[in-house]
């Protein structure tokens, strides 16, 4: 016989909850404090004309589907099969917490014991009977969650890249690197550790060269509008770094040099798992093509344009219909295998036999063992992303609850392709809330020679993290393709350029004081790695 177990609890409130409490064995969840709440919300009349016993059926109705998501995402389409899979892996837990408790559970980065556990409750229980604060924890809030991107950040940086102002992008960097007593990042735990004596900034290699190494995430034409893809790609034609396409195709007109010689052709061509806008013509225009395996900010996960975003261009570009959704599948229906990666790979250096070819991998444990695959398959790149991007299609539940901090992926990914003599096969590039010049110095010391930044040089173009990338109603032209909005759009290719040359100068003054001239040199320096005091 099987016993059954069921969580009756005040905490559960989110689809990760009940995912959670379910993928350790429970085999039903009743979080009575969060239907009640629903139910009082609705008795105030705060959901509109919804009744209490309404507002609770969708709430219940709103986790059953967000929980088929989640086993979707993990490729079980029964529950039975879910329940107790335990398909998790813990960041910063303590060992003795996860041999106790969730035996087989992975866990790479120790942290919190029972008795900060303890403290945490302590501390929520004090607070019940009081009126509660606005969390922040998915929009930022003033006296809520920490965000990276806030105000403050925002604003400095856009200071720095309109007016080309070196004092703001120092105060940006300085607000993003500053030591935090709650980091948001594993690399805040970290500090450097010299490798030798300071050496003069003027031996250090040039910013002209480092900006080459950057590129922009893959974005579609869609899902942000024309003004804003095209301002992207004009910037990083302009440093010689890479713009993306993303998974949307991209208008022919673009592969032509523009009147006054500059290009809005995207060096990087997506091939995403729906193949919106892939033709013969689009991967002979490339510098690189990039086959998508999966995205940082929601793994296992398709992308999704909604209908009232696609409009007869963007329609056009896509081989679809204007007004109709367009979803991409998870997986690549034709790659189930690293067989079938390696006949994709042969088929597009075949088209376009002087682009290299990149596969997007998101940091997992187990990504080294992939990438080793990868390599073996003939790719010239591999691109690590990290759980932290961004992304304005990715569900709430994806934000904060799937995928990994690339930090550990991007170890996992250098460290094995070292072992199995694979590391000078291919070229490892790393994304996901790359920020400033300190970011990429991490990311060269654990391994990566390129670095992709997608959100930074939107709020260089002007984006003022709205958050409704997905309603069409950017109040500054980013992400909408409503002709009224596009018209607010302000960026310019120079305010992107400023901001990439204060990152790479920040770059070379840390490398001053490492005492490392060539970048290179950089590169796998893992002992130049340290953990901070305290």
């Amino acid at each position: 016989a099987r016993t059954g177990l069921i969580v009756e609890s005040g905490e559960p409130r989110e689809v990760a909850h009940l995912a959670l409490l379910i993928g350790y064995g429970a085999g039903a969840v009743n979080p009575y404090l969060a239907m009640a709440t629903v139910e009082g919300l609705a008795r105030e009349g705060l959901l509109g004309e919804l009744s209490p016993a309404k507002a609770v059926v969708n709430f219940t109705k709103s986790l059953k589907k967000g929980l088929l998501k989640v086993m979707a995402k993990m490729g079980i389409s029964t529950l039975s099969s879910y329940q107790g899979a335990q398909i998790f892996e813990a960041v910063g837990v303590d060992q003795v917490v996860i041999d106790e408790f969730f035996a087989g559970t992975a866990s790479r980065l120790r942290g919190v014991g029972l008795r900060e556990l303890a403290e945490d409750a302590r501390a929520v229980h004090a607070q019940a009977s009081e009126r509660l604060p606005e969390g922040g924890h998915y929009h930022y809030r003033v006296q809520g969650e920490r965000h990276q991107w806030n105000p403050a950040t925002i604003a400095s940086l856009q200071k720095a890249a309109r007016l080309d102002d070196a004092p703001s992008y120092d105060e940006f960097a300085r607000l993003v690197n500053a030591p935090s007593p709650s980091p948001a990042t594993l690399r805040g735990l970290w500090e450097l550790r010299p490798a030798g004596a300071p050496v003069p900034l003027d031996q250090v290699e040039p910013a002209v060269e480092l900006v080459k190494r950057f590129a922009t995430g893959a974005m579609s034409f869609g899902s942000i509008s024309q003004e804003a893809h095209e301002n992207l790609a004009r910037a990083m034609n302009r440093i010689g770094g890479r713009s993306n396409t993303g998974e949307g195709g991209e208008d022919e007109a673009r592969f032509l040099r523009d009147p006054d010689g500059g290009s809005r052709r995207s060096a990087v061509k997506q091939v995403a798992s729906g193949r919106f806008g892939v033709t013969a013509h689009y991967l002979v225009n490339a510098d690189e093509l990039q086959i998508k395996i999966a995205q940082g900010a929601k793994p296992g996960e398709g992308g999704q344009l909604p209908g009232h975003k696609v409009d007869a261009v963007i329609a056009r570009v896509r081989h679809s219909l204007a007004g109709v959704t367009l979803i991409s599948p998870p997986p690549h229906h034709d790659i189930y295998s690293i067989e079938d990666l390696a006949q994709l790979i042969f088929d597009l250096k075949n088209i376009n036999p002087q682009a290299r070819i990149s596969v997007k991998l998101v940091a997992e444990a187990g990504v080294g063992t992939i990438a080793a695959g990868v390599a073996k398959a003939h790719a010239d790149v591999i691109l690590i992303s990290g759980h932290d991007g961004g992304t304005g299609a990715s569900p709430l539940t994806s934000i904060h609850h799937a995928g990994l901090p690339w930090e550990l992926g991007l170890a996992e990914a250098q460290q094995v392709l070292v072992m199995n003599g694979l590391r000078g096969r291919v070229r490892l590039q790393v994304d996901g809330h790359i920020k400033t010049g300190r970011d990429v110095v991490f990311g060269a010391l654990l391994g990566a020679e390129e670095f992709g930044f997608a959100t930074a040089p939107l709020i260089a173009s002007g984006c003022i993290m709205m958050r409704k990338c997905h309603l069409n109603t950017c109040p500054v032209g980013v992400a909408t393709q409503d002709p009224v909005l596009r018209g607010r759009f302000v960026g310019t290719p120079e305010h992107v350029v400023n901001y990439f040359f204060f990152v790479a100068e920040e770059v070379r003054q840390i490398m001053a004081q490492l005492g490392i001239r060539k970048f290179d040199d950089l590169i796998g320096r893992a002992d130049l790695l340290d953990m901070k005091k305290g």
